[in-house]
């Protein structure tokens, strides 16, 4: 709600009546009622800083003349002058400004203004360097993730109560990801300043014991990227071979040392391509930053990188490949991060009304026995009579469901792994194996398929069961539907990382299968990140 000036001044003055316990301070202490009636003024329509400074009774967080605050305040204009090394622009945190108004605060009520525009300068750098400065919703539709946000009340709160260095410094995220991701940035800023990575190769595909100036460019290239030492051999020798492996382990594509159309496209993409990823990366990074970080024990899907892993106190203990939603906008995995509560061994497939409607329908309208291995049911659960035909219904008033039961042929295979959410995205085993042999994996209708997904149980059931294998094999058996509780539910993050970095330090590349990141590129661009702005 806004108040005028003059309801801004009766607000004030009654939050010091209440404050103070008491009527208005005297003319003796006219200087400090000065301060704090500005401070007052300023802060009546923020709630989270009225409470904090009404608290305090209205005394000054940064502009007192003690050796606290002002380390306070010179931290806070060091970590806003040092935004543009997490890809934030500066212009969003103008140091200078804020400085010059604190050296012009020569009154009692200048000073005021002054130590609540910094506590609201300190609050919107906290906002974004913990959780970004984007609303990931608004930018694409598939991320179904709200920022972690902390309260006003909490990072004020932390002013007091920790020392001024220590805090600002743990503002970003603290995670290993971030840290080595900012380390990325800064070495491909300084490639950037050197002119990138020379010229790009001019071939469809070169192999070894080839010769000739694309070979030269492609040597040239990988000395550049850090994959090849200095040499000046113009042969695709074993050493240029072994180079281009990397790279292609770095990419994640087939590793066969032969640079195809595939991976010289990859290699040719420029230093700024690269830290565009990167700093997208930054940023979806602080979308993750939780309080309590992502769990002791979690599992990550980068959809990007067709793989699922969990992990155990940060250290990587299982992983196995998997298959995304296809590439149509109706069938993209969404993004989002929930909990995993239990499995279902031998499970039915509920098929989703979308596919009944829109697959399956208009295959029934033409034959009634069309895709027999589905039992189709009416509202109380009994097999509708496929006699009668299906031909009178529409995509709107099919009233029927359809379910496969469990079996070897099942759509979900023999386990899936259930996390309730509103989009009904679960991980699941598969009967179609040869999908996991592709480079790009996007074939399903959203969930998650694992390519080993009975080791993913074992390594799930490890932690509450002394034989996890014989158990699950035991009720594998039955042929029935199994459910398994884990009996500690274990955080799901569904993410996509078109750079990530793994825990040498190395930094991988992915496409950007979904144009996600580069939707978040543009979005990051109109809120003023650009790459001739950032510094190291």
């Amino acid at each position: 709600m806004f108040f005028p000036a003059r309801g801004r001044h009766l607000l004030a003055c009654a939050a010091l009546v209440a404050a103070m316990g008491a009527g208005l301070p005297g003319p003796a202490s006219a200087q400090v009622t000065a301060f704090k009636q500005a401070v007052a003024e300023e802060v009546a329509e923020q709630d989270g800083l009225n409470a904090f400074y009404r608290n305090r009774d209205f005394a000054p967080v940064w502009t007192g003349a003690d050796e606290v605050h002002r380390h306070r305040r010179a931290m806070l204009i060091d970590a806003m002058r040092n935004v543009s090394s997490h890809g934030i622009p500066a212009a969003r945190h103008d140091a200078d400004e804020l400085f010059a108004m604190l050296r012009a605060a020569d009154t009692p009520r200048e000073r005021g203004e002054a130590d609540v525009a910094m506590s609201m300068a300190y609050l919107r750098l906290a906002n974004d360097l913990q959780s970004g400065i984007l609303d990931p919703r608004r930018v694409v539709s598939g991320i179904k993730r709200d920022p972690a946000t902390r309260s006003p009340e909490e990072l004020l709160a932390r002013l007091e109560a920790e020392d001024p260095r220590t805090l600002f410094r743990s503002l970003a995220p603290q995670s290993p990801e971030y840290v080595r991701l900012m380390a990325a940035r800064v070495k491909l800023e300084e490639q950037r300043a050197r002119g990138g990575w020379g010229a790009p190769v001019r071939a469809s595909k070169l192999e070894p014991g080839m010769s000739g100036q694309a070979v030269v460019d492609l040597r040239n290239r990988l000395v550049a990227m850090g994959y090849l030492g200095h040499t000046s051999t113009a042969i695709y020798d074993a050493a240029m071979e072994k180079a281009v492996r990397d790279v292609q382990s770095d990419l994640g594509q087939t590793i066969d040392g032969i640079a195809g159309p595939e991976t010289l496209d990859a290699i040719n993409k420029s230093v700024d391509d690269r830290l565009k990823s990167v700093i997208v990366a930054m940023e979806r990074e602080r979308w993750i930053n939780m309080p309590g970080g992502l769990g002791e024990r979690h599992i990550k899907v980068n959809l990007t990188d067709y793989h699922a892993r969990i992990y155990d106190n940060d250290k990587l203990t299982f992983e196995t490949r998997a298959v995304i939603g296809s590439q149509d906008s109706d069938r993209q995995t969404p993004e989002f991060s929930d909990v995993m509560e239990h499995m279902e061994i031998n499970p039915s497939w509920y098929v989703p009304r979308s596919i009944v409607v829109n697959e399956y329908l208009p295959m029934l309208r033409r034959n009634p026995y069309a895709v027999s291995h589905l039992e189709i049911t009416d509202r109380n659960g009994r097999q509708v009579n496929r006699g009668r035909g299906f031909s009178q219904y529409s995509a709107s008033s099919f009233p029927f469901s359809m379910r496969q039961p469990p079996g070897p042929k099942n759509a979900l295979g023999s386990v899936k792994f259930m996390f309730p959410n509103r989009y009904n995205i679960y991980l699941h085993d598969t009967p179609s194996q040869n999908l996991f042999s592709r480079t790009v994996r996007t074939f399903s209708h959203g969930c998650v398929r694992l390519d080993d997904p009975h080791e993913f149980a074992h390594a799930l059931l490890a932690v509450q069961e002394d034989d996890p294998v014989g158990f699950f094999e035991a009720r594998l058996r039955t042929g029935s539907t199994q459910r398994v509780v884990l009996e500690k539910q274990v955080p799901v993050h569904l993410i996509y990382r078109t750079a990530f970095t793994d825990a040498k330090g190395r930094t991988q590349f992915r496409d950007d299968v979904y144009g996600r990141d580069a939707a978040i590129w543009r979005a990051l661009e109109a809120a003023g990140v650009s790459l001739g702005g950032l510094r190291s």
